[in-house]
């Protein structure tokens, strides 16, 4: 369908055209600010629906790809040794590509983020500034699922929190200042570990050379095909031998060095993801945070955390993740009990869903813990499952809030004598959450525990035990908002209007479809799962 277009650049750079819009519309015109914003958000969602419809489900290959050479740094020759090299240098090219894995992502990122622009439309103040750093991060997202080099995802991941600081510490609420900064400073800390592995990754298994006539030049390259071919091929085994074989090289990757860059790698996207005791900063973002923030960063950015440790720290470094499969695992338990417990004894709706969030990305640590098909296929479904039922329970929340200025679960009560339209679509996203079966939730931890069933059964007992904490402190805040004693003041207020409906509507309906046809989240990743899991088995057999 897109032939030579460059459709990834495309998508990426769409939603600038909002941000053009707006630059050139008084600030006072809130009507035309968010009509722009919102038609800002939209077109990336044409875009991505346009990619879903036309991805080759045939293949585990890369789509798509866009490679241009980028930036060059000339270094210093330090390695006398070595005459017949006359150059160094740093490179980093602009590469994209999507498989299986990150094209769910791309569409999540696109359907969440243009249903968050909807919901928007309840923020008071300074519109043109908040829909300019709302569409500066959906840059940032999108390139973070497609960026094949280092350098470049690290600049994408980089670029999601500039806009997140700002938009939590002036539309949030109270606390928001604080919030702001414990976001910054746990995301920066992230964000320095995982730079620091990132640049030893890149001088090590990013070595490549290139021999122009008499010139042979060394390059210590960020892109992913070249350190994936020297990790594991031969025919790079100064990588592996060190001194042995290429004297020279001052930097090579042992097997102490590799499990410390794949923990580096694991501290710093289960900082992102949240994994305990890494995940207070959360808690302040989703309680603080305006709605439609907290939609895009439960929906969307949490998920970069679990999809970074899959194609960077699991891909890359294969062998020492599977043999710290028990220790994912239990952190993906602790992280499903913990959440579970904490959120059964809240009495604010929001930290209900902050502590679900938690819990529900431990069943992505057990989906990628168990390190086969059908775990892997449980991990991504969960994301995009609990990035659509999050997205709509802070959707409703931030509803409610506007019309009763309290997530207090015991000053509310009795609503769906006023809101039936809101608390019936509450319920169903608190069904979808515990896993009801013929919605998303259902079909993703299933699959999640299915799969580590058959090397951790013991683990997997007690990690479904979340579960049946889940239906108890879902079905408690869902019940206590619907039903009961009404405050009087609260009998005249009004249910959702349009513009809330149609973003309720569209991810309701994707919770359904996913739920009663898998096949439309399944058949896209099928290769790509197929592959990663070949291709870890295969890893772990050499390495063995």
């Amino acid at each position: 369908m897109f032939g030579s277009w460059p459709i990834l650049s495309t998508i990426i750079l769409s939603p600038l055209l909002g941000i053009i819009a707006l630059l050139f519309i008084p600030k006072h015109k809130g009507r035309a600010l968010k009509t722009a914003a919102i038609a800002g958000a939209f077109i990336p969602l044409i875009l991505a629906a346009l990619l879903y419809a036309d991805f080759q489900n045939d293949t585990a290959d890369m789509q798509y790809k866009e490679d241009v050479n980028w930036i060059q740094i000339p270094l210093n020759k330090e390695i006398s040794e070595i005459s017949e090299v006359k150059q160094f240098f740093y490179e980093f090219d602009y590469t994209l590509a999507i498989d299986g894995l990150s094209l769910p992502l791309v569409f999540l990122t696109a359907l969440v983020t243009a249903m968050a622009a909807l919901a928007s439309v309840h923020v008071k103040k300074r519109w043109k500034s908040f829909y300019i750093w709302f569409l500066l991060l959906e840059v940032g997202m999108f390139g973070v699922f497609m960026a094949r080099d280092l350098f470049l995802f690290f600049l994408f991941f980089e670029l999601t929190l500039i806009p997140m600081f700002f938009l939590i510490g002036i539309w949030g609420y109270g606390e928001r200042e604080k919030a702001a900064n414990k976001f910054l400073i746990y995301n920066g800390i992230g964000s320095a570990i995982m730079l620091l592995a990132f640049f030893i990754i890149v001088n090590t298994a990013g070595f490549t050379t290139q021999t122009v006539g008499d010139v042979t030049q060394f390059f210590y390259s960020g892109s992913l095909e070249v350190i994936t071919k020297n990790l594991f091929q031969d025919t790079s085994a100064f990588v592996h031998a060190g001194t042995e074989v290429f004297p020279g090289n001052p930097f090579y990757l042992s097997g102490a060095m590799k499990w410390t860059l794949f923990l580096m790698l694991l501290v710093a996207f289960g900082i992102k993801l949240p994994i305990f005791p890494f995940h207070t900063w959360m808690l302040n973002v989703h309680t603080e945070a305006h709605p439609a923030v907290v939609m895009i960063h439960s929906g969307i950015l949490l998920k970069m955390g679990a999809y970074g440790l899959l194609s960077f720290g699991i891909m890359l470094f294969p062998e020492q993740a599977k043999s710290a499969a028990v220790f994912i695992a239990l952190l993906g338990v602790i992280n499903i009990l913990y959440g579970a417990i904490l959120a059964f004894r809240q009495t604010d709706f929001k930290l209900i869903l902050a502590y679900s969030s938690i819990s529900h990305m431990g069943i992505v640590l057990l989906g990628l813990a168990a390190f086969n098909e059908i775990g892997l296929k449980g991990a991504i479904f969960q994301l995009v499952s609990h990035g659509l039922i999050s997205a709509l329970m802070f959707l409703l929340v931030g509803s409610l809030y506007e019309r009763t200025e309290t997530t207090e679960i015991r000053k509310l009560g009795g609503l769906a004598a006023s809101l039936p339209f809101l608390c019936g679509f509450l319920m169903l996203a608190g069904m979808a959450s515990l896993g009801l079966p013929l919605l998303s939730g259902f079909i993703s931890e299933f699959l999640a525990f299915l799969g580590l069933f058959d090397s951790m059964p013991v683990m997997t007992v007690i990690g479904a035990l979340g579960i049946i904490l889940t239906a108890v402190y879902v079905l408690r805040g869902v019940l206590k908002v619907s039903y009961g004693p009404m405050n009087e003041s609260y009998r005249d207020i009004r249910d959702a209007r349009l513009i809330e409906a149609i973003p309720m509507i569209t991810l309701a309906a994707f919770i359904i479809l996913i739920g009663i046809y898998p096949a439309v989240l399944s058949e896209p990743m099928q290769m790509t799962v197929s592959g990663i899991d070949q291709w870890i088995h295969n890893i772990g057999k050499m390495g063995g």
